[in-house]
């Protein structure tokens, strides 16, 4: 696996706006150039994901096609 480092100081943190309830946890992602971060909302200075441009598309076009569903 490729480690992806990025300077997230710039970075904007956007949360769905059904998750937008002041201490609710949430999925928190930052469009950067060449890829997405994603971090938990809770934890701000812990650890990031990220996934390329490619990688991103396969999982927002899975979960709308309800891959992930239970």
């Amino acid at each position: 696996m490729k480690k992806f480092e990025a300077d997230l100081t710039n970075a904007v943190w956007r949360r769905s706006g059904g998750s937008a309830q002041p201490g609710a946890a949430a999925v928190e992602v930052a469009l950067l150039d060449g890829g997405v971060a994603v971090r938990d909302s809770r934890k701000p200075d812990g650890d990031v994901l990220f996934f390329t441009p490619d990688e991103w598309d396969a999982f927002v076009g899975g979960a709308k096609d309800g891959e992930f569903d239970l």
